[in-house]
């Protein structure tokens, strides 16, 4: 198409012109270099790139410029040499898995393995991790330099790090295959280059003879003289120039940084557990709310793996009813960030399963500021229940009319016997901030209790008393033995999720 043609020539343009710039950036970079120095540090063994970064120089395109080879000094390039300064970091030479010593285009290595693997890319931020002996490296450099070159009017006491420098060389063909911008984005391209144990060793060396060279000096209370830091100068370089001529071992992976998802749920099972649940390699229910809502979102961001939280939690034979329960799927390493309408599709796929055990409300895509939408008000929030009860005698009027008015009940609850096993022995103070009790047609000993209570209430306890654990209880203030038959959250009182 006409349009497509368009764009195409105009990239085309924008990249030569690009290319017309940093051509001439590069000239005058080339230019403004003192040539003897420039020369003795080819002798010394080091690339183009780490001659530029011990000049400290700043142009960040020419890091990126395709050709850097000896050749723009009007120097013969060097048959295979390694670079004695950042062991081939800067030439794209490395070790990959096989242990193979390989020469690649950094960029497009990394390009290829994050369409490879599938991730939506609108921005990424890349880390680099280097060997501590290129840092050693730096530092014996500059101290040999500042000794040979010191006085000279051109010379200054500046050096760009090899990280830095890798990332110049990187970051801007990278964005271009990729097609997008470097930010501080939730996709982490992370280089990660580690030296051989021979290379290792020469920085072990070379860090014990310097600390016993200062040590030699405190004992006899002296500074350094300038003739002991010249011969110390001159052993940096030597040590330089036998140094083991083998490239670091280069590992790169993507990953991002964890997706939220919010919403609230309803559970119509009284046979399906919030999270996964498993004894003695047996299922405990037909199927769990985690399962049913994380693995529909694990599936939509082709992701790894994700953990469901949720506000709280009911048992496995609770349903959870009115405008359900806040959650937080957190989603790891997703490939994909689904848009607005995807995250609507996820949910309509949840609510029109054939088994109607769970449904989602109000799913969206959110920030980790989730976590705190979660957290505001979670210890004081009230919740309300209907439970269906059962009483050892007929129910009197005047039951209903004393029910009712009780307001801001306090309760003392040991911890259940039921979940002893797994909860400290405490005791807990908590309130019945009012309750209503609705009649069973045809029944003067089964009835409705609707109620709400402070978070983290058992309410099962507090209708049948748990053996005089929690006191008062339903069966305390009606005299009677008071069992519980059915339960249901029928509301939550939070803010997050509802609309």
């Amino acid at each position: 198409p006409k349009g497509t043609v368009c764009v195409a020539v105009c990239s085309h343009s924008r990249m030569e012109s690009e290319l017309v710039q940093v051509a001439a950036e590069l000239t005058e970079v080339v230019q403004s270099l003192p040539s003897d120095a420039v020369n003795h540090l080819f002798s010394l063994g080091l690339c183009v790139r780490c001659i530029f970064r011990v000049f400290g120089v700043q142009a960040t395109t020419v890091y990126a410029s395709p050709s850097l080879s000896p050749t723009i000094f009007a120097l013969q390039p060097p048959t295979d040499k390694l670079c004695t300064l950042c062991l081939g970091i800067l030439q794209f030479r490395f070790r990959n898995d096989d242990n193979t010593s390989i020469t690649d285009d950094v960029p497009l290595l990394i390009s290829n393995f994050v369409k490879r693997e599938g991730y939506h890319c609108d921005s990424f931020s890349l880390e680099v991790s280097i060997p501590q002996i290129i840092h050693h490296n730096d530092i014996s450099l500059r101290s040999y330099m500042k000794t040979k070159y010191g006085s000279q009017p051109w010379f200054q006491d500046t050096c760009i790090s090899a990280k830095d420098a890798l990332k110049f060389s990187i970051l801007h063909p990278l964005q271009n295959l990729l097609e997008c911008k470097s930010s501080t984005d939730s996709l982490r391209i992370r280089l990660t280059y580690s030296a051989s144990k021979e290379s290792e060793k020469c920085s072990d060396n070379l860090d014990s003879c310097k600390r016993r060279k200062t040590d030699e000096c405190n004992l006899v209370g002296q500074k350094p003289s300038s003739s002991s830091l010249e011969n110390e100068s001159s052993d940096c370089c030597k040590f330089l120039l036998e140094m083991a001529n083998e490239p670091c071992h280069l590992t790169y992976l993507c990953s991002r940084t964890p997706l939220y998802f919010g919403g609230r749920y309803l559970k119509y099972s009284r046979n399906v557990s919030q999270s996964r649940w498993i004894i003695d390699d047996e299922r405990m229910g037909e199927a769990s709310v985690e399962e049913i809502i994380g693995g529909n979102i694990l599936q939509v961001c082709q992701a790894d793996s994700f953990k469901f939280h949720a506000a709280g939690r009911e048992d496995i034979d609770v349903r959870m009813l009115g405008p359900g329960r806040p959650f937080l799927v957190e989603v790891q390493n997703a490939r994909q960030v689904p848009s607005e309408l995807f995250v609507k599709d996820v949910e309509k796929k949840i609510n029109s399963m054939e088994n109607k055990l769970v449904r989602v409300k109000n799913l969206k895509l959110v920030g980790s500021h989730g976590w705190d939408l979660m957290r505001e008000g979670e210890a004081e929030k009230e919740k309300q229940y209907a439970a269906l009860v059962w009483i050892s005698r007929p129910l009197k009027d005047e039951d209903f009319q004393h029910v009712s008015s009780l307001k801001d009940l306090k309760v003392l609850q040991r911890t259940p016997i039921r979940v002893l096993h797994r909860r400290s022995p405490l005791e807990r103070e908590k309130i019945i901030h009012w309750m209503k009790m609705e009649t069973i047609a045809g029944s003067s000993q089964y009835f409705l209790l609707h109620l709400c209570t402070q978070a983290g209430t058992y309410i099962k306890e507090f209708v049948h008393g748990d053996l005089g654990r929690t006191h008062p209880s339903i069966g305390s203030i009606f005299g009677c033995r008071a069992e519980i038959l059915q339960l249901d959250v029928t509301d939550i009182k939070m803010e997050c999720f509802l609309t």
